[in-house]
């Protein structure tokens, strides 16, 4: 999921004047964090090939091409300029280094994991890629999980909305695609946020 800055209608009308460059420069361009709605463009490509309009190996090549071009773009980039750009924004939340230390030790332990399920999930599939390039998670390890999530996540979502599309509304499938990926969001950010905000208070009142 990502900022709808354009309609549903319109991202119809892109897929399918555009076809699979539409597909594969909207998810390239949403794991570069550009605020595009890359997951959308790709199940339009799904749908559109339900209905022959293209055709579902060249939309799934796309989709996959595009997100591992896309993440790996994204990890360079954390690579070279994440790091020095997380301690400015801890200085502005004052939040102080060692605890930035510690949550890159803690994220380094599961980074192959969070690139590999961030797919799926809302916000995650944009940052993932470029904290494992903070972490500097090695790199031929950081490509092997990136093109497995891709080629995963490309998948489920091109399959989804090539055959279930031929039955439901994509207005709907869109709908339960964002509603998925925003549930899984708030989980995981339950699960690593709240005791790293629990411990940093405990900290402070000490």
């Amino acid at each position: 999921m990502s900022l709808e800055v354009v309609s549903l209608e319109n991202i119809q009308e892109l897929a399918s004047q555009y076809g699979y460059w539409a597909v594969f420069i909207g998810i390239l361009l949403e794991n570069l964090g550009i605020p595009l709605p890359g997951e959308t463009i790709t199940l339009a490509g799904g749908f559109l090939a339900g209905s022959g309009e293209l055709n579902y190996w060249l939309v799934l090549g796309c989709a996959i091409a595009g997100a591992i071009l896309g993440g790996n773009f994204g990890y360079l980039i954390g690579r070279y300029g994440g790091w020095a750009l997380l301690l400015t924004i801890g200085k502005i939340l004052r939040i102080r280094e060692e605890k930035l230390v510690e949550l890159k030790q803690q994220f380094s332990e599961n980074a192959g994991k969070t690139v590999f399920i961030g797919r799926f999930i809302a916000l995650l599939r944009i940052f993932a890629s470029p904290l494992a390039g903070i972490v500097e998670m090695p790199y031929l390890k950081f490509m092997a999980y990136n093109i497995a999530g891709a080629t995963v996540w490309g998948a489920v979502m091109v399959t989804l909305s090539f055959f279930a599309g031929k039955v439901v509304p994509l207005e709907q499938l869109v709908a339960w695609a964002a509603q998925f990926a925003v549930l899984a969001l708030l989980i995981v950010a339950a699960w690593i946020f709240v005791p790293f905000l629990w411990e940093l208070r405990q900290t402070k009142e000490s």
